[in-house]
């Protein structure tokens, strides 16, 4: 089949296929004239370099743009190098986060035309107009001799709104992140929104018009990607009193909020809520005073915990929580409290990151003194501090991902109680060092044979009676709707054992 021809393509590898471009929608929105000769094309990573490069040349593009982020990089350019070696006269504009700071050592800075750093929502239409020869107006004159624009945020009220442009499908299939503001006030290092001056909100009542056609169309999974919605609680009110009068069974929002800022105004319209339509993302990252401190986050620790603890109590609210492993001059023993004084809050989920070096944040100036060595290649983990070593961010990284299959994945709720007791980050740890050495994975773990592994793990690591975890996995097994009977209760009944389990 032969593809339209389109002058311009506006491109991105996503994660997953849920995920919608919001980025895209942007750039294709402020092309006004020359929408008629541009396209939008998502890919997913799962997809070969080669494969890309041939959906986005049946197109026979002029200029390709390319939305680029930590989790693309790589695959981004593989891209670009292939475009280059089979038709080099295509023009390749690149933007985004990734993009913007410290490039000039990137491959794929090498690799392409262009550059546009920072907001790209209306220099993206105006160098493409110059490159195609479709604006000769002296004073939109922009020179092309240059390889980098580096632009800053625009006046949000010149910039048309993007929402019209997600498609029937993305609305019944996908994610629809939206934004009711631009920027943040605070200075966190380890986020690039440290470069920001402060938070700039679109004006509300232009922003729930366009949610108000979003909803019309039958929208109703909408993620804000707003970084303090709660910042102004005015606005904040008229969002959520906006979505309340159309609630339906199906409506979801998803919020990142701040921890320690919650007013009994917001609290009054949170409690409205019913189950299943709020999640609220709440990055605590660390409840180490000094090391807050260090890394310029300004946060009421005791504050972030009555909150916490209001809305488990008092709301329907799904919480996420986040927190981040080695940070500067914080050790396993401050981490460890931190994760059990969380963990005792009870949140839905918690999220563990390992640090991650951005490009052009703040966190890199503790380089030295803290001794933190980072991996040159995306995600740009850290590899060790002056107090954590190489193998302790191996072994808390792997303690993540089995958090995220076992607890957070709501299929453990009762054993997952049983298992990490009063002391959760301490047994979870001696659990997770069990658990790779026996099975040597981190993926591809069934959701069955976990119920095995946490039973013999249990029986292994602890010496408690099993009687207690052994009700609690048939209670989950029974719940997760798995047939039959797991495998270690099998092996009890036909007298088996196991050579884990102490006689």
């Amino acid at each position: 089949m032969i593809a339209k021809q389109s002058d311009i393509l506006l491109c991105t590898i996503n994660a997953s296929y849920i995920h919608a471009a919001v980025g895209l929608r942007y750039l294709y929105a402020n092309l006004n004239e020359l929408q008629a000769q541009t396209d939008i094309l998502e890919f997913t990573s799962n997809l070969r370099p080669a494969d890309i490069v041939e959906k986005l040349l049946q197109k026979a593009p002029c200029i390709i743009g390319f939305g680029v982020y930590i989790w693309n990089t790589e695959h981004t350019s593989k891209v670009i190098a292939l475009i280059k070696n089979i038709r080099p006269e295509i023009i390749i504009i690149i933007g985004g986060p990734e993009v913007s700071y410290e490039y000039e050592q990137q491959a794929i800075f090498q690799s392409a035309d262009y550059l546009i750093t920072g907001a790209a929502d209306t220099r993206f239409a105006r160098l493409c107009r110059q490159l195609l020869n479709r604006d000769d107006s002296p004073s939109k004159t922009l020179s092309i001799h240059s390889k980098v624009f580096q632009e800053k945020e625009p006046e949000l009220d010149q910039i048309k709104l993007p929402y019209q442009y997600y498609s029937d499908e993305d609305i019944k299939n996908r994610v629809l992140y939206v934004e009711a503001s631009r920027g943040c006030p605070f200075k966190c290092e380890f986020c690039l929104s440290a470069l920001d001056k402060t938070s700039i909100p679109f004006d509300i009542d232009v922003f729930l018009n366009e949610m108000s056609k979003l909803y019309d169309r039958g929208a109703r999974n909408f993620k804000f990607v707003d970084r303090t919605f709660n910042l102004k609680i005015q606005t904040s009110l008229k969002i959520l009193e906006f979505f309340l009068e159309r609630m339906d069974d199906t409506l979801f929002l998803h919020f990142e909020i701040i921890p320690d800022r919650l007013p009994d105004a917001l609290k009054e319209i949170i409690k409205r809520f019913p189950q299943g339509s709020l999640q609220f993302e709440m990055g605590v990252q660390s409840f180490n005073p000094e090391v807050q401190q260090l890394i310029s986050r300004k946060q009421d620790n005791s504050k972030t915990v009555a909150n916490l603890a209001w809305l488990r109590e008092h709301s329907n609210a799904h919480i996420h929580a986040d927190l981040i492993f080695a940070l500067p001059d914080e050790d396993l023993t401050s981490f460890a409290r931190g994760f059990n004084q969380l963990y005792q809050l009870q949140p839905h989920d918690i999220q563990l990151g390992i640090l991650k070096r951005l490009r052009g944040t703040p966190i890199i100036r503790h380089t030295e003194q803290y001794q933190m060595v980072f991996d040159t290649n995306a995600p740009y983990s850290i590899l060790a501090t002056n107090k954590i070593d190489f193998l302790l961010i191996q072994r808390i990284s792997r303690f993540a991902r089995y958090w995220e299959l076992i607890a957070n994945s709501g299929n453990f709720a009762s054993s997952i109680k049983v298992l990490l007791a009063d002391q959760a980050f301490e047994r979870f740890l001696a659990f997770t060092d069990w658990l790779y050495e026996s099975s040597g994975k981190t993926h591809q773990i069934s959701m069955r044979k976990l119920y095995d592994y946490l039973y013999y793990g249990y029986s292994h690591c602890f010496n408690e009676d099993n009687a207690e975890i052994l009700s609690s996995l048939l209670e989950d097994y029974k719940s997760s709707g798995l047939k039959g009977m797991p495998e270690f209760y099998k092996n009890m009944r036909s007298s088996k054992g196991n050579p884990l389990i102490k006689q």
